[in-house]
């Protein structure tokens, strides 16, 4: 794969979104799969949603698991990740089948005001199960959400997960848009620094309370709904909404 790269930072008008999916589109049960399986590993009470956002949110799943372990002073963290890992996979494909998957409604009404003005689309997550879990949701709109967006990179093997934004420089890439000018809209802090180290625009989403760790991130705007960005600053391609 060719080396994607950040360009430098300009001051240029937005015109296209990159999506997260956990925690921006859908409430799914990864935190709750991530602490389910940690069992035999350490107390799973010990699994925070704290400590979830802080260290595994938006991660592949190797690097989650083995991030987990360390902040839980599981010792040989690394050796056992991949035993973790796929516990937790397994964990969250019975909750996924068990009708653990909604969709948050504020995300589908603010993708369906995007799509209206005709802004190109990325949905981008490093989880391998983003796919499955939005498949059978539609929008007010009664499009598909999964075939809403223009480009999805959701679940690529990449060398680097977040905070490194290669997923979402892969993601303006194909968008074929210039990353500078990419509003990013992440949940995790991670996400964030992801978004800010591709030179991208980052909206934080705070459905956690956590506004304070996302505007730490550098989030150019927190909010706790995506009903409270001013689509009528989108449209002009300025970033503007009721801050958290």
């Amino acid at each position: 794969m060719k080396s994607l790269t950040p360009e430098p930072p300009a001051a240029i008008a937005l015109t296209a979104c990159i999506f997260d999916v956990d925690g921006v589109l859908l409430a799914s049960p990864h935190e709750q799969a991530w602490r389910e399986a940690l069992r035999g590993f350490a107390n799973p009470i010990r699994f925070t949603t704290a400590l979830y956002q802080a260290h595994v949110a938006g991660k592949p799943r190797q690097a989650g698991a083995v991030a987990a372990l360390e902040s839980l002073g599981v010792p040989d963290a690394a050796g056992k990740a991949g035993v973790y890992a796929a516990r937790k996979q397994v964990v969250l494909e019975e909750l996924v089948r068990a009708g653990g998957v909604r969709a948050f409604a504020d995300a589908l009404r603010f993708v369906d005001a995007v799509a209206v003005l005709g802004w190109p689309m990325a949905v981008a997550s490093s989880s391998k199960n983003a796919n499955d879990m939005m498949r059978p949701l539609h929008l007010p709109s009664g499009r598909s959400l999964l075939d809403v967006f223009t480009v999805n990179v959701c679940g690529r093997d990449l060398a680097h997960g977040k905070p490194d934004p290669e997923l979402f420089l892969l993601a303006a890439a194909e968008l074929r848009v210039a990353a500078s000018h990419c509003l990013v809209i992440e949940d995790a802090p991670a996400g964030i620094e992801a978004a800010i180290a591709g030179h991208m625009t980052g909206l934080g989403v705070a459905r956690l309370r956590d506004a304070a760790s996302l505007r730490a991130a550098g989030a150019s705007l927190v909010v706790t709904s995506l009903d409270n960005v001013a689509l009528d600053a989108l449209a002009d391609g300025r970033l503007a909404g009721r801050a958290a």
